[in-house]
């Protein structure tokens, strides 16, 4: 076997890690590779199994030229608090025997890890440094910092959490991660420089591409949205991270305004309270997370996308997402200061409103509406352009597979815009 990939969030899942491990997988598969997958079902946004998998039953399944290994996981729907450490940590004590075991009968080449999350690490690692398997860990996310900021409390337990990841962490010959600010910390965190790439999440560009402004959309219709009300989509994942009341409470400034609708699709662990905020306003409405299929017309509703991101993760994590709104070819407020990377990566492609600020975003809003964003738009999809598909996975693949004799990483040319995280749409 060339690659053992082991990661908690796989296919079908539609957003986030789910999404980009399914599509690292099958793209390595279509290149001639040998890889297998030990995964959890499918649980994520929502944070419960998905029919016809089972939360508690091992599994495996043949899907696109990938055996995918499913081990139980203990979840509750949109369950917080100790349930995200629950969570994680019963898939790796599940799946930490089938790891080992397939890393020592199929004797892959490498081993890939994805964080979140790293509670899987250590069966994957031994196994790996027993087998002489070079092994690489893919950071999306920065989950104890977040699990710290947003969702756990005391000194002590962060101080051990932080001195098991940076354990885990130094054990690996190859670190990829999605940004530079997400390298730098890497870093700080004790990993050699030459051991650290940045490689972008990517959007397919045919399948997410600009369709005709005025155009029959149906969930516009189904909204009851006539073609010249002013649409302000979110649409992803919806959790503390996403800070989406101030969403909300930019909607209820803007209440007054008979031509603002603001639409929230997606799912996820504050949809309830998200909601319930919002009862009374007659200018949202919300949507479920959406099939893959319809995502292009989804995304296409907005006349205005708008990211926000909650001040104190700013430069924990990348949204994924940010890739099929600059892809649609509509224009974008993120909500996020100018010297974090994602403020950075959008500059001159984006309006930019301070974090967690609900009066600027309105008013930011209230501007976009009245102005030609033709401009803007143009500036999304070529900044897009460096986060295609194609190109990005290709990188990716060298990146996996260059190393020399004694298992350290060869320095692989990042020969596209995407990989350099200081370049954005500028001017």
């Amino acid at each position: 076997m060339d690659i053992l990939i082991h990661v908690a969030n796989f296919f079908p899942e539609p957003i986030g890690v789910g999404k980009y491990a399914g599509e690292l997988a099958f793209h390595l598969a279509r290149c001639g590779r040998r890889v297998e997958v030990v995964a959890a079902p499918p649980h994520y946004p929502g944070w419960s199994v998905m029919a016809p998998y089972k939360a508690l039953r091992y599994r495996r399944e043949r899907i696109s030229g990938v055996s995918v290994w499913r081990c139980p996981v203990l979840t509750r729907a949109n369950g917080g608090g100790a349930w995200r450490v629950l969570a994680p940590l019963s898939f790796a004590v599940f799946a930490a025997p089938l790891v080992a075991w397939r890393i020592f009968r199929a004797r892959p080449g490498v081993v890939f890890c994805v964080e979140p999350t790293l509670f899987s690490a250590p069966a994957a690692l031994l196994a790996a440094r027993l087998t002489g398997a070079r092994t690489i860990l893919h950071v999306q996310d920065f989950e104890v910092d977040a699990a710290f900021v947003l969702h756990l409390r005391g000194g002590v337990a962060r101080r051990l959490g932080l001195a098991f990841e940076r354990f885990l962490l130094r054990r690996f010959h190859l670190m990829v991660t999605i940004s530079h600010a997400m390298r730098d910390a890497l870093i700080e965190k004790g990993i050699e420089a030459e051991n650290c790439v940045v490689i972008r999440n990517w959007v397919d560009l045919k399948a997410i591409h600009p369709l005709p402004a005025r155009a029959p959309n149906a969930f516009r219709a189904a909204l009851g949205l006539p073609a010249e009300k002013f649409v302000i989509l979110y649409a992803g994942h919806i959790g503390r991270k996403q800070a989406l009341h101030v969403v909300v409470e930019a909607a209820r400034l803007c209440r007054e305004q008979d031509d603002l609708h603001f639409v929230i699709a997606g799912d996820g662990p504050e949809k309830a309270a998200l909601m319930a905020r919002a009862d009374g306003l007659t200018n949202v409405s919300f949507l479920p997370l959406q099939p893959v299929e319809s995502l292009n017309e989804l995304l296409n509703l907005a006349d205005l996308h708008v990211l926000p991101q909650a001040k104190n993760t700013a430069d924990l994590v990348l949204p994924s997402k940010l890739g099929g709104m600059l892809a649609s070819g509509r224009p974008i407020v993120a909500a996020v200061a100018p010297e974090t990377e994602l403020g950075r990566m959008v500059q001159g492609a984006a309006f930019l409103t301070p974090p967690e600020d609900a009066a600027a975003l309105a008013e930011t809003i209230r501007s976009a509406a009245r102005l030609d964003l033709g401009l803007l738009a143009d500036r999304s999809r070529a900044l897009a352009e460096t986060l295609s598909k194609e190109r990005i996975l290709a990188t990716f693949e060298k990146a996996i597979f260059a190393a020399d004799a004694r298992g350290k990483p060869v320095p692989v040319r990042m020969d596209h815009p995407a990989a350099d995280a200081r370049k954005g749409a500028s001017g």
